[in-house]
């Protein structure tokens, strides 16, 4: 290997490793390595951010805002609100909403579509009184099934098409995807719609919460004319059991104190450690006359006159709050709200509720001031766990939205307009008849998998322009030698799976595609089978909870456990990949 070939590796080796390791964001990491390989000379400095202006980033940005557009005209709510209804069988509410979701992802971003669809899942499965773990799993696979669909549906199909672009000077349009990637996605919702749900774990709390969350580890003060000043601790229990609350310990003088806190005496200020559901800690707070915080704070909550609303959230991992904790982003003082507590997988808090860093899938139970918990949310960058109807803030400009988006759809599938430019018509669309309004423009786009992109995309030409794709590529030619093509092509899509199960798929797409192109180039045959071949496995990542962010997202609302993702996740990708091979042979000629 040359000088070149060897940092290059190295660097990408490092970047894997990072991501695997979990605890820098993947953005960072990605611009890190980009700066790295210009500093020691792999990476020309004057292709240093032509990722940024990359096809593949642009269309992105501006899909995150169609998706957007679309949930605040409506008209994603007016197909949920009709078909979803909780006196269903659990098997054929999970058709319904598989369906919905496989079909929303495949024109939307596929995050986006979950993130739509997971209130009224989770408001379903409260309604029918069953654990929301049965069903979020599979909406969660059906909307990374249904991205598989079309050119925009996911970003790995927008890096293939742009990097097929780069090779053949043409690239994929937006429904020369469907041939294998919608009737596997087919195939992948039907498994889960007669199979795949019956294959989660039913534990017996998950079950026996009959669709509530795990219980909230979270904190009452006491106030200075509470009646239970005084009280030994023990004496609370009757009160406790009547509420259905548990009582962990207490917070005094900044320490909080466990088993033998049990026969202390309760002094004003203290702060009550407690596990229970929402409804359960208001009960209880009411029945003993505690504050929901300290005083100074919920002054604040009620300053406007409006009253209290209790809001529940998910923290996905584009959220300020990632990393930190709700005292130091400014919760109390910024947004004039106070968390009350706590949800992670069910595992105990160790710390003081406003002081535990929060982690990507907690959920957070947060008092806000009345009608603004749509607010905070956003300003957080969670996902609301209830049916706030968010979405329906433009009703009457429901089917315009939708009519705008479906004519430039049919524009650039026809080839009548180049697609980035369709996309970015649509926003601009958007943006004048204020179905987006334009202070909330880029407050849409993730602009850390804008970043990632364009780290990612001079790294991958790097490594192409130095040989080092074509390095992989011939190793695994050898490893292949005397195999038919069908074999080849599975060899290429077990790597790439196995590769985005474990790391962000993007980085994934960014590597594999250009192997697969070398691949093809070295056997003389079409690129084109080996490029779908990367675009459905590099899609198909659900092994794990990190191998695609709809995974980490139902992480906590569902109670999952790392391992419980295979048991429904590997069949799921042994049958896609059983599934796609033959189609790949059929639509896609070598």
């Amino acid at each position: 290997m040359t000088t070149e070939q060897i940092i290059l590796f190295a660097l990408f080796g490092t970047v894997f490793a990072l991501l695997l390791w979990g605890k820098l964001r993947y953005d960072v990491i990605a611009f890190s390595a980009l700066l790295i390989g210009v500093v020691l000379g792999v990476v020309p400095k004057e292709e240093t951010f032509s990722g940024f202006g990359h096809p593949a980033t642009i269309i992105v940005a501006l899909v995150l805002v169609v998706s957007a557009g679309l949930v605040r005209s409506g008209a994603v709510y007016l197909i949920t609100r009709t078909l979803v209804d909780s006196t269903r069988s659990l098997g054929t509410h999970i058709t319904i909403m598989g369906g919905i979701g496989g079909v929303l992802s495949a024109f939307m971003n596929n995050v986006a579509a979950l993130a739509l669809l997971m209130p009224v899942d989770i408001q379903t499965a409260r309604k029918a009184k069953r654990a929301a773990g049965l069903s979020l799993m599979p909406l969660s696979f059906a909307t990374i099934l249904g991205g598989m669909a079309t050119l925009i549906g996911t970003p790995p199909n927008i890096i293939i098409a742009s990097i097929r672009e780069e090779a053949v000077g043409e690239p994929f349009k937006m429904f020369d995807f469907a041939p294998v990637g919608g009737l596997t996605a087919i195939v992948g919702l039907v498994f889960i719609a007669l199979v795949g749900w019956r294959l989660i774990p039913q534990r017996e709390d998950t079950t026996l919460n009959a669709g509530d969350f795990a219980d909230y580890i979270a904190e009452l003060t006491v106030p200075e004319d509470a009646k239970i000043i005084g009280k030994r601790l023990i004496e609370l229990e009757e009160s406790a059991d009547k509420a259905d609350v548990a009582i962990i310990g207490l917070i005094r003088d900044g320490k909080r104190r466990y088993g033998t806190a049990i026969n202390r005496e309760i002094r004003a200020g203290d702060t009550l450690v407690l596990e229970a559901k929402p409804d359960a800690l208001d009960e209880f707070r009411t029945a003993l006359n505690l504050n929901f915080s300290e005083e100074t704070r919920e002054e604040k909550l009620k300053a406007e006159g409006r009253g209290i609303d209790i809001i529940e959230v998910v923290v996905p991992q584009t959220s300020r709050l990632v990393g930190s904790t709700a005292q130091s982003v400014g919760l109390h003082w910024r947004q004039s709200s106070v968390l009350m507590g706590l949800s992670r997988e069910g595992r105990k808090i160790t710390s003081q509720v406003r002081k535990t860093k929060i982690k990507v899938g907690d959920i957070l139970l947060l008092l806000v001031p009345k009608d603004r918990g749509a607010d905070v949310t956003d300003w957080l960058g969670c996902l609301p766990l209830a049916d706030r109807g968010l979405a329906v803030t433009q009703n009457t400009k429901t089917w315009l939205a939708i009519g705008i988006f479906a004519a430039a759809v049919a524009a650039a599938s026809f080839g009548l307009i180049y697609l980035p430019v369709a996309l970015g018509i649509v926003v601009m669309a958007y943006v004048l008849t204020q179905i987006v309004p334009l202070n909330e423009l880029y407050t849409h786009i993730e602009w850390p998998v804008v970043v990632l992109l364009g780290s990612m995309i001079p790294l991958g030409a790097a490594l192409e322009d130095v040989g080092g794709t074509q390095l992989i590529a011939n190793g695994l030619l050898s490893l292949a030698d005397g195999l038919p093509a069908w074999a080849i092509l599975t060899m290429l899509m077990v790597v790439t799976m196995t590769l985005s199960d474990v790391l962000n798929n993007t980085a994934t797409t960014i590597v594999a595609a250009p192997v697969g192109i070398q691949m093809a180039n070295s056997l003389g045959v079409s690129p084109d089978p080996f490029l779908m071949a990367v675009a459905v496995a590099a899609s198909a990542a659900f092994l794990t909870p990190i191998g695609h962010k709809n995974n980490t997202l139902i992480l906590g609302p569902g109670g999952y456990k790392f391992g419980d993702y295979w048991r429904i996740g590997l069949p799921l990708e042994v049958l896609i990949v059983a599934v796609s091979i033959p189609l790949i042979m059929v639509f896609w000629s070598f």
